[in-house]
């Protein structure tokens, strides 16, 4: 019996001794449960949302009625021998701003904390300007016809966007709740354009002393629904908030160079909705 007590006892010490020698394992000290109270955001699948914001537009109307002009003046001897269409018009830059809203939506596909996708943004909003000038000139010499010739070009020039659309694509970098990320792509705008080309031309002989009759020739043209394209550029965040929803901050840049060369910078916060 004695000996059986021992025995155990020795085993106990041992057990003990074995027992004290062992790493610090995680789970005897509930290390299963580390990691668990963070969760980590999917920001794969299809989303829809709506924004709105506030930005500006530049526009450059220089050279915007080269063209009319050089058609109103076709086969003119001022045309020919005083270039009146490629005189600078001067009609200059204007900026204007506007309040927007609209819609987005998109697919994002996700590997780790990369994210990638393409996304189609609406806004409706009021962007664009007009501006006009004048501009004369007297030939320094007699021209082809025997005539000293005096012209006076007034051309005026607008436009109007109040639709625009960006197909981009996105690169993101997921951090928790937050997916900042930067995009590029096709520029899209519904746009009223219009312009207007008065020349006056009055003929002066120095060998009679006597003018002639003054001719005025004028063009108009304004186009409705006019589709512009560009280029579109811009970063922002989205910020998850609870579930599939998400709050959206956004800087976007435009760029329209058909017709009339105008860029359009917007801010805009929205709220979507990922499935």
């Amino acid at each position: 019996m004695r000996s059986l007590v021992v025995a155990v006892s020795m085993c106990g010490m041992i057990s003990a001794a074995q027992a004290a020698d062992m790493p610090d394992i995680p789970i005897l000290r509930g290390g299963l449960t580390e990691g668990l109270s963070t969760a980590r955001v999917n920001w794969d699948g299809y989303y829809v949302g709506v924004q709105g914001g506030y930005g500006s537009s530049d526009e450059n109307f220089n050279g915007s009625t080269k063209n009319m002009t050089a058609a109103l003046l076709a086969n003119t001897i001022i045309e020919s021998q005083m270039q009146v269409s490629s005189w600078d018009s001067n009609l200059g830059k204007q900026s204007s701003r506007s309040s927007a809203w609209g819609a987005f939506a998109g697919y994002n596909s996700q590997w780790d904390d990369v994210v990638l996708g393409v996304e189609a943004s609406y806004m409706h909003g009021k962007f664009g300007g007009s501006a006009s000038s004048s501009r004369a000139l007297i030939s320094t010499s007699a021209l082809s016809d025997g005539f000293y010739h005096g012209v006076m070009v007034n051309p005026t020039s607008q436009i109007s966007i109040s639709d625009l659309a960006t197909i981009r694509g996105r690169a993101g970098y997921a951090m928790g709740c937050f997916l900042p990320y930067a995009f590029f792509g096709l520029g899209l705008g519904n746009a009223t354009i219009g312009q207007t080309v008065t020349v006056r031309d009055v003929s002066y002989s120095a060998i009679t002393n006597t003018y002639g009759t003054p001719v005025t020739l004028t063009a108009n043209n304004l186009q409705h629904n006019h589709l512009v394209y560009g280029y579109s550029a811009g970063a922002g965040v989205d910020i998850n908030l609870v579930g599939g929803l998400f709050a959206r901050a956004e800087y976007e840049y435009i760029r329209f160079t058909s017709t009339v060369d105008t860029s359009i910078n917007t801010v805009r916060a929205g709220l979507g909705y990922k499935f």
